[in-house]
């Protein structure tokens, strides 16, 4: 595999591979830092986080590595403004978003002198991105995890998007393998981001039955489900997930109003963040469409270690 040069802003990582921000404290410090180290770079997702915690876990992964860390943080949050000015008062290279689209962050991102990047699920919303001054665009189809903007697979959406822009254009969703990513750059793009793959590595932060539901995981075991948040999801089929498909998942008994809208038909933060700590009756397991590809835990230096090993 021969891999492009992948310049977002004064940005230039060794390898052309975003670790995808997963939420609810999946993508924290250590997994960020680990993919800082080897040459890639290091997501933390600060959705779900008080600002504070956020800024701590980017100064640990800032001691612990001296590559490329950004932020994932969701437009869907209602603390999403507090949480972009957090990121950058604790010194992070580069913000990139999704779950809604804010026009405000380009603003920010000027004033501070750093790179934006959105993730867009169409033509017409990676022109708007380039036209407010994006560095980047990260091209998500609805073989990703987390929470979708489109059911067009990504493959779809790169080739009727990538001519058609001048900044580089990030893949996103189902790429999982070194042959996935080989198959993106040939399609042109500048770079990959992977979640999935991720996931499932020693460094992510979930407990241990999640990452063995992630490796015994069969294709038909990843099902589509619509989150509170109003945005479908693919996730590891469960009870719980089973009861969100038929509107019968309990209704929270309280809500601290983390999202700017939300169904409240139930918690798809509470139900997250019990998916994380290995609920299996009660947990929600967001993961990509791709996670059947995957049969065993691998540090994230493994991981790099099998890609590079395709490079020609």
């Amino acid at each position: 595999m021969k891999f492009p040069k992948l310049k977002i802003g004064d940005l230039i990582p060794k390898y052309p591979i975003i670790q995808g921000g997963m939420a609810i404290r999946i993508s924290m410090a250590e997994l960020a830092s680990a993919v800082g180290n080897e040459g890639g770079i290091g997501v933390i997702a600060g959705t779900a986080l008080p600002v504070e915690e956020l800024k701590r876990e980017i100064k640990i992964a800032k001691g612990k590595t001296d590559g490329i860390l950004g932020v994932n943080i969701m437009f869907a949050a209602r603390e999403f403004k507090e949480l972009l000015i957090g990121s950058i008062e604790a010194g992070i290279d580069l913000i990139i978003s999704g779950a809604g689209f804010s026009r405000d962050m380009f603003t920010i991102g000027k004033k501070y002198e750093v790179p934006i990047v959105p993730i867009v699920s169409s033509l017409r919303l990676a022109k708007i991105s380039e036209k407010l001054g994006a560095d980047a665009i990260v091209v998500e189809g609805g073989d990703a995890g987390g929470h979708l903007g489109t059911d067009k697979d990504t493959i779809l959406l790169i080739n009727k998007i990538k001519d058609k822009i001048n900044i580089p254009v990030i893949a996103a969703g189902n790429i999982v393998t070194p042959e996935d990513i080989d198959d993106m750059f040939k399609l042109g793009v500048e770079g990959v981001q992977m979640g999935t793959r991720f996931l499932a590595s020693k460094e992510a932060n979930i407990a241990d039955n999640f990452k063995e539901l992630c490796v015994k995981a069969k294709k038909e075991d990843i099902v589509k489900m619509m989150s509170s948040v109003g945005l479908p999801a693919n996730a590891i089929k469960t009870k719980f997930v089973e009861l969100i498909k038929n509107d019968k998942a309990p209704k929270p008994t309280s809500c601290n109003k983390c999202l700017k809208k939300c169904t409240e038909k139930f918690c798809i933060r509470d139900a997250l963040l019990r998916g994380r700590k290995g609920d299996l009756n009660e947990g929600v397991f967001f993961t990509g469409q791709g996670m059947w590809k995957v049969d065993e835990i691998l540090s994230v230096k493994e991981i790099f270690k099998r890609i590079k090993n395709k490079e020609s």
